[in-house]
């Protein structure tokens, strides 16, 4: 991919691929595998990016004296 797309461009993506699969739009077999494939291409770039922005979120939580550090991202989920 010669430019990089943002999230929600992969997002989009993403989401007119499932749509395509759901809905079938006559697709034959290798159509749909290819279509399956380009999803689950899409579904890790997504999660690339999610990781790559909850490192930076990590890495840059203020400390009460203005200093930077690391610390963990609670999340309200974390058993998933």
């Amino acid at each position: 991919m010669a430019e990089e797309l943002s999230f929600e461009e992969t997002l989009a993506k993403l989401e007119q691929v499932v749509t395509q699969l759901e809905r079938g739009d006559s697709l034959t077999l290798d159509e749909s595998l290819q279509a399956f494939e380009e999803g689950i291409r899409l579904t890790r770039i997504c999660r690339q990016k999610l990781d790559n922005a909850e490192l930076r979120v990590q890495q840059l939580v203020e400390l009460d004296d203005d200093n930077l550090s690391t610390a963990p991202f609670d999340t309200e989920d974390d058993d998933t």
